[in-house]
């Protein structure tokens, strides 16, 4: 059933769980987070949790760990990504809020490792397919790795509900 094929009455029964619908996906958008543990050689280090990341602060990340070159005609053009930078800074925005005072930010932390801000200590800490994974349980939660196909799937086995 189609929005199309719907008359006045029905879009009115529709209507609040339609809003409902909307709803839950804003909270869920605040809400959710995932667990991360990282281990090594069978033993459990530490842990942490994240957040989606909104996909304005994704591309913020994105366009401060790349360097950018004017071009010929004075538009400024992306030249370099600092890939290790930017999954530093994503794990950071996306570690919650208690998580990150925790980590991150601890200042006993940062003078031990000899860093100065949160994301060198993850950059220091973490090995590169250690953030690797972590940036792609922060993707899955964010919703980048929805494919098109499965959002399909999905919508039409609403409909048929």
């Amino acid at each position: 059933m189609n929005d199309k094929n719907l008359d006045k009455e029905d879009l009115l029964r529709v209507e609040d769980s339609i809003i409902d619908g909307l709803l839950r996906a804003v909270e869920s958008n605040q809400t959710e987070t995932k667990k991360v543990t990282i281990s090594r050689d069978g033993k459990n280090l530490f842990s942490f949790s994240v957040n989606p990341i909104p996909e304005e602060k994704y591309d913020q990340i994105q366009d401060l760990a790349t360097k950018f070159k004017d071009n010929k005609a004075g538009i400024k053009v992306p030249v370099e990504t600092d890939h290790p930078k930017m999954r530093a800074m994503l794990i950071y925005e996306a570690t919650i809020k208690e998580d990150r005072v925790r980590l991150w930010d601890n200042k006993d932390y940062w003078k031990a490792t000899n860093v100065l801000t949160g994301t060198q200590l993850i950059e220091k800490a973490l090995r590169a397919g250690e953030k690797s994974a972590v940036v792609q349980i922060i993707d899955d939660i964010s919703g980048y790795t929805i494919e098109a196909e499965d959002m399909l799937k999905n919508s039409s086995e609403q409909e048929e509900e």
